[in-house]
């Protein structure tokens, strides 16, 4: 039901569902606009990107939309959670004005859009050639709602760094008028980084899981110590594969700050995916690689 909710601050947050209501809300915000678009299911680290867009701009608006176009045919649309309730209450907490939470047909009228971004090279690579189309999906999805919410600045977590750098890339590339911030990914006290998906995972899987956070520090311990790349990488095999069993290693790459292929010293990126049980897991972390000599 659309209307306007209330915390017990005073925060008034309006729900709309449809691209009508979603029009007359969005033209009702005056001054900078930021938009943070969630799938749901949302925790204290798409609560850090609400604070973040209440830090940057005059208003924010949050967008909850399960994608299908995301999804491959055995990933888990049909049992990823759907928790709306609980959903706005963090957005009330955190200060969003608007909530657009759209159905399948609202965002697809016509059914499955026939013409989808594509995402170039990057776009089939990691999570890609993992989860092919997946990049199409999203990108075509996250255009789809700059075009509908037009903010100023749109907030996306660096957990998700490949997601980051091609939405980045494509408002470069397509000019789109809007400002793409990266925040950083925040973690469970013991490193695990926050995912809708933690909440699959058996204790025993969630031990397991944390071979992922252990291998980024690895590498980026060894970084620090003035290991080359094809150490810092050993580093990090060696300590995902010293977790508790149960983790299944998809990828461990080093790569540039865009993704590019390694550098041999400065800014780098180590990024990381594995299996836990059915639940599929990402994670990456910034590094520096000293200078050659």
């Amino acid at each position: 039901m659309t209307g306007p909710t209330v915390d017990g601050g005073g925060q008034v947050t309006e729900l709309v569902h449809t691209r009508e209501e979603l029009a007359a809300a969005r033209d009702g915000l005056k001054g900078t606009v930021g938009v943070v678009m969630t799938m749901g299911a949302l925790h204290s680290g798409h609560e850090t990107l609400l604070r973040a867009a209440r830090e940057r701009a005059d208003h924010v608006l949050v967008t909850i939309f399960v994608n299908p176009l995301q999804f491959g045919p055995n990933e888990d649309f049909d049992r990823y959670p759907r928790t709306l309730d609980a959903d706005l209450e963090i957005c009330r907490r955190a200060g969003a004005d608007v909530v657009f939470a759209p159905s399948v047909a609202d965002m697809y009228p016509d059914g499955q859009p026939r013409v989808r971004v594509n995402p170039g090279p990057l776009g089939e690579d990691l999570e890609g050639q993992s989860r092919p189309g997946f990049f199409h999906g999203v990108l075509t999805v996250v255009l789809k709602l700059l075009q509908l919410t037009r903010p100023d600045l749109t907030f996306f977590g660096e957990k998700d760094y490949q997601q980051l750098t091609l939405v980045r890339r494509m408002a470069r590339d397509l000019d789109v008028p809007v400002e793409v911030v990266g925040v950083p990914t925040v973690r469970e006290p013991d490193g695990l980084a926050l995912s809708s998906r933690n909440r699959y995972l058996s204790p025993v899987e969630r031990e397991a899981a944390l071979s992922l956070s252990a291998a980024l520090r690895a590498g980026a311990e060894a970084a620090d110590a003035g290991a080359d790349a094809g150490a810092v990488l050993a580093a990090a095999h060696a300590a995902f594969g010293a977790g508790t069993p149960g983790a299944r290693l998809d990828y461990l790459v080093l790569t540039d700050p865009d993704l590019e292929p390694g550098p041999v010293s400065g800014p780098a990126r180590l990024l990381v995916a594995a299996w836990v049980g059915g639940t599929r897991l990402i994670d990456n972390a910034a590094i520096r690689l000293a200078p050659r000599s």
